[in-house]
């Protein structure tokens, strides 16, 4: 390569450092833009799992993130009348080899920002509001007015991008609603729960209190069966709360005083579940990574391995061939099957939120059988080869030219 080039990355996540990270290290000039005013950070869990721990350990954070392992013992189920159903493992869901880790969303985004900060340039409280890819660049235009000029931009910015409706068109083309959605929020830890999570069900609904620590809250979750939204239904906080109200509104036990805390709280997330199923990657000079790309939906629960995972592979492939169109070919060709492996995980039968009276009994009643037998990975099997399904590339750029 003949000279550095210059990235710009929309979103400050997870996909989007860790793609700064190794772009700075292959000798690329990188800007980050983020629509908020700084490193989002909360404390809900996210795992780390397969070959996305290797990449962690490749960019020197391995100690620091095993450090905050959230430990969780136990996770109990409970049914209609929050009677306990049987607890089991993290492992015994998620297939919990010994290096995987679980940790607090904040611990990962704030130490990607911070060994990135003093390499690559930032600009929060921006977002992208118009691309005009040429054959020699990228021209942006910012939310704050100004005007920019990339050889590439790439699209870190989640499920509903921004960057891939200016690039690829609306967003109904790639989203796939998986027939569910969810409110998440803090809540007070009203029962003392200490590293653990409970979860309470009926046909097609869910309740979740996940108790990181031990600590005066807990982070709590609504999740239901649900058509796709309409066209134009809107999207705000009290249209969250009404339509969760309405579909838990006769559910007992701690229902009524989930809602409650529900609408007092400050930090109310809500969406569908859905997932990004997209022909192609990338057009012209931008690309996508992450979600953007590839959402895998918290039924798969790998989203936050795919996006460092994608971020390091799609790093390490510009960096070794001379043109971007050859690398981001070669970027989807090297993940496509790992996606699709993970993204599978969120289609087979549902077994946080089962639809129906027979769907939820079955679960029960394997939650009740699951602790008597040894060693036994009866959900988790699925994970664990799914994460681990793709071999890392080792990347080392042609040229000294970009360094």
């Amino acid at each position: 390569m003949s000279r550095t080039r210059s990235v710009l990355i929309s979103g400050a996540s997870v996909a989007g450092p860790t793609l700064a990270f190794w772009l700075h290290r292959y000798g690329f000039r990188v800007t980050v833009v983020e629509t908020a005013a700084g490193v989002r950070g909360g404390g809900y869990p996210i795992d780390l799992r397969g070959v996305a721990v290797d990449v962690v350990r490749r960019t020197g954070l391995l100690d620091r993130l095993t450090a905050t392992r959230t430990r969780t013992r136990r996770i109990t189920f409970v049914d209609a009348d929050g009677e306990p159903v049987g607890s089991l493992s993290p492992a015994a869901l998620t297939g919990g080899a010994a290096e995987d880790i679980e940790l607090p969303r904040g611990s990962l985004t704030s130490a990607l920002h911070d060994i990135t900060r003093d390499d690559v340039e930032y600009l929060f409280d921006d977002s992208v509001t118009a691309l005009d890819d040429r054959v020699d660049g990228v021209d942006v235009t910012f939310r704050g007015g100004t005007h920019r000029t990339f050889d590439l931009v790439i699209g870190a910015d989640g499920l509903h991008s921004t960057v891939r409706a200016l690039a690829f068109g609306p967003e109904e083309r790639y989203l796939h609603h998986l027939g569910y959605r969810f409110t998440g929020f803090t809540a007070p830890n009203r029962t003392d729960l200490d590293h653990e999570a409970v979860i309470w069900n009926v046909p097609g609904r869910m309740t979740t209190r996940y108790a990181v620590g031990h600590s005066d809250h807990v982070h709590a979750f609504f999740a239901f069966t649900s058509p796709p939204p309409t066209a134009g239904e809107p999207h705000d906080r009290d249209a969250t709360l009404r339509l969760t109200e309405r579909t838990f509104a006769t559910d007992g036990w701690q229902t009524p005083q989930l809602l409650a805390d529900l609408r007092t709280a400050t930090d109310v997330f809500s969406d569908t579940v859905s997932q990004i199923r997209m022909p192609t990657w990338s057009t012209g000079r931008v690309a996508l990574t992450g979600d953007a790309a590839h959402a895998t939906s918290f039924l798969a629960g790998q989203g936050t391995s795919l996006a460092v995972v994608g971020a390091y592979v799609l790093a390490g492939e510009l960096a070794t061939h001379d043109n971007h169109t050859d690398a981001f070919t070669s970027y989807r060709r090297t993940l496509v099957d790992f996606v699709e492996r993970n993204q599978s995980l969120a289609l087979g039968p549902n077994t946080l939120i089962p639809k129906t009276r027979t769907a939820l009994w079955l679960r029960n009643q394997t939650t009740r059988l699951l602790p008597l037998l040894t060693k036994t990975n009866l959900f988790g099997h699925n994970v664990t080869r799914a994460a681990t399904s793709l071999s890392l590339p080792d990347y080392t750029p042609k040229t000294a030219e970009h360094r």
